[in-house]
């Protein structure tokens, strides 16, 4: 097969996207405590996962090359549109960048890093007064933070899903799930029956669609 371009071993373009999305997610979130930098640290890690396959080495492919071959004998499963797995799989024809899944994925980064912009100022705020996080986002939820970065992650997996990111997602929501409760111990030990009632009024990670 003849693989036209140099879709991959573009390891220029993986470090500086990747630095790129890390330091945007970091002008956003200002990870200040262990447990902000594990937070921030684990979402780093799927970023670099992401942009290692996207340009530099494309190992899902790699490893269903014969199965890609098989079904999809026409496709270039080495050309950097292929990388584009559901455009792929559900046999679009349109530009990848413009398909649906995309589409869906550009709304859902957009709208995580909107979230982590909106959390940060307003938990900035209040620890400086030293009361409790509980306007904008955390209005509707109460780890809009970790939200975020869900949204963010799962925008990317629309957008370019590999098996090592698929694999990391479940258990990136996992962490963030533990940390959140972790968090809400430390709450409750400093704020007391302000946090409880703040937890029995807002959702958890789910807002009520009233």
């Amino acid at each position: 097969m003849d693989h036209s371009g140099n879709a991959y071993g573009l390891w220029f373009l993986v470090i500086l996207n990747s630095l790129v999305f890390i330091i945007f997610a970091f002008s956003f979130y200002h990870p200040k405590t262990k447990r902000d930098w594990r937070t921030f640290g684990t979402f780093s890690a799927f970023i670099i996962a992401l942009f290692t396959e996207m340009y530099g080495f494309p190992l899902t492919i790699y490893l269903f090359s014969g199965w890609f071959q098989t079904h999809y004998p026409k496709v270039d499963i080495f050309s950097h549109e292929a990388g584009h797995l559901w455009h792929t799989l559900f046999g679009w024809e349109m530009n990848p960048h413009l398909d649906p899944f995309h589409i869906l994925s550009y709304i859902l980064i957009i709208l995580g890093f909107y979230i982590l912009s909106a959390s940060w100022t307003v938990l900035y705020k209040a620890q400086k007064e030293s009361v409790l996080a509980r306007t904008g986002p955390y209005e509707k939820v109460r780890h809009p933070q970790y939200i975020a970065f869900i949204l963010i992650m799962l925008g990317f997996l629309f957008q370019w899903p590999t098996l090592l990111t698929l694999l990391m997602f479940p258990v990136l929501v996992w962490i963030y799930v533990r940390l959140a409760k972790r968090e809400e111990k430390d709450a409750l030990e400093v704020f007391g029956d302000e946090y409880k009632r703040y937890m029995e009024k807002t959702p958890f990670f789910i807002p009520k669609l009233s």
